[in-house]
């Protein structure tokens, strides 16, 4: 891996009612960060995938580009009743999309960010989630594609005077996934109809390879899929979910995890050993091993390689979101949402376990570029108290916390793990804390010490008894000559004291 003798530095965009600032990353001078651009007034802002550029939205009409790097603005686009934009990328091209009163009327438009001038129109009714930003692209930007009707439109990346220069004919296609590093494949989903199951199918994007799908997987009771490739494009993963579960073990629907490759080599399930939803997955920066946390709580979290073999199991617990590490170091599996937070970290290499910690009302989690740090927010609208950020060491330790008001969003700038050098702290293990207990002198020759640890194993509760059942018991304990104080309160004993001095007294009295 090669890494420069000077690592780039760390920021940290942070948004709320006032606009967005940019930080300085860790490690502060002073316990603080730096501002490096201070409260600009917009109504969102977003980082090109590089992190090179990024775009900001300061009204329905106006959508300007900023250089990361200097944090000055490159170039504004003046576009009238704008509802969604994307950045490419590399933030070559921006993409908006605008309300629109005809269909002769192209609402979607992509603009060259150093020109300013549009480089393709399109009309488009409306889009969803699942269908912005309409014209995908891979990570160098080589391959564009575009989902229309029952069909894939290939483009030239850089050059889009040339038009559409391929088309992929897939009847009935919903959603799409271009494979990023490289670009090479294209994952198309097709929704169940009239009988027909819905099925993923992987199709190579050179025009010669487009005959016949590489590989595909077919399944019933599908109302979503969310399409994952790894790095290096060998592998996708398929989370296929329906909203009713036909066994009526969770009110939230049931979810299944497939995995297929390019080559063919496997098409099918992820052998999973719990039953019950899957929360989250996520592969790794190498793409040649994947975690999943899944099942009924507590859930299970598990790594597998690229053949679907476990190679790390990492516990049971109230988990249901994984985070990889950027350097493909560190895991952290974490339980936010409607969980109670509670996060612990793991060294993949080491096999073992770094600590543990607890991050309450968490919205939003990411590793820092260079995978030493792990930062969570609680931001609005999702809760609208107790805003904040906190920032964690690699192994759970907190470093930085700083509460809002409100907060709207906190995002890393994105820069590639391969400017970084490598982690050069040792890894150590967080033992469980430990209280050291002296002995006073006088009760041997010298003070011992003993650790005690902080959560004593607690002692089993003894099983209910009713009274009737411990009446009998000590009748039969006094008929059989037994002791009966092992199983008798302080009161129980202090009132058989009172009977028996009574008795001694009346038999005295009773001889005189």
């Amino acid at each position: 891996m090669a890494a420069t003798d000077c690592s780039p530095s760390l920021d940290i965009l942070v948004r709320g009612p006032e606009g967005f600032s940019l930080w300085s990353g860790p490690p502060f001078s002073n316990g603080q960060p730096t501002i490096k651009l201070d409260r600009v007034a917009c109504k969102n802002a977003k980082f090109s995938d590089d992190g090179s550029r990024f775009m900001v939205t300061k009204s329905d009409s106006t959508v300007s580009i900023y250089d990361s790097g200097t944090s000055k603005e490159i170039r504004s686009f003046e576009v009238p009743n704008i509802l969604s934009s994307a950045l490419s990328p590399r933030g070559t091209y921006l993409q908006t999309f605008q309300k629109s009163s005809t269909p002769q009327e192209k609402n979607v438009v992509l603009w060259s960010t150093e020109t300013g001038e549009p480089v393709y129109q399109q009309f488009q009714k409306n889009v969803t989630k699942t269908t912005w930003p309409l014209v995908r692209f891979s990570s160098d930007e080589a391959v564009a594609c575009r989902m229309a009707t029952n069909e894939i439109q290939f483009f030239n990346g850089g050059d889009f005077s040339q038009g559409i220069i391929n088309r992929l004919r897939v009847p009935g296609v919903a959603a799409i996934e271009l494979s990023k590093e490289p670009g090479s494949h294209i994952a198309v989903y097709v929704p169940e109809s009239k009988g027909v199951p819905a099925s993923v199918q992987i199709y190579a994007c050179a025009k010669d390879l487009q005959s016949q799908p590489l590989a595909r997987r077919s399944f019933f009771r599908c109302s979503s899929v969310q399409l994952s490739w790894n790095k290096g494009s060998t592998g996708l993963l398929v989370l296929v979910q329906s909203d009713v579960d036909k066994t009526n073990q969770s009110y939230y629907g049931e979810s299944k995890l497939n995995y297929l490759t390019t080559d063919g080599s496997h098409e099918g399930l992820v052998p999973l050993r719990k039953e019950g939803p899957v929360h989250d997955v996520q592969w790794s920066q190498a793409g040649s091993e994947f975690a999943v946390v899944y099942g009924f709580m507590p859930a299970k979290a598990t790594v597998f390689d690229k053949k679907c073999n476990p190679l790390l199991e990492l516990g049971e617990g109230p988990y249901n979101t994984i985070r990889w590490n950027p350097k493909g170091r560190f895991l952290c599996i974490a339980g936010f949402g409607n969980l109670p937070g509670d996060m612990a970290f793991w060294d993949y290499t080491e096999r073992k376990q770094l600590g543990t910690t607890k991050a309450e009302l968490s919205v939003t989690s990411e590793w820092s570029p260079d995978g030493r740090y792990f930062m969570t927010a609680t931001t609005a609208p999702r809760l609208q108290v107790d805003n904040g950020i906190k920032i964690f060491h690699y192994n759970g330790s907190l470093y930085f916390k700083k509460m809002f008001d409100k907060l709207y969003q906190v995002d890393w700038r994105p820069v590639s793990p391969d400017k970084f050098g490598e982690i050069s702290e040792l890894i150590k293990s967080v033992d469980s804390l430990k209280v050291t207990e002296t002995k006073p002198q006088g009760q041997g020759s010298k003070s011992s010490t003993k650790t005690v640890p902080a959560n004593p194993p607690a002692q089993k509760p003894a099983a209910y008894r009713p009274p009737h059942a411990k009446q009998t018991a000590l009748a039969q304990a006094e008929l059989f000559g037994e002791s009966t104080k092992e199983g008798m309160s302080k009161n129980a004993l202090k009132n058989k004291k009172k009977r028996e001095k009574q008795k001694e007294k009346k038999a005295a009295d009773g001889a005189s």
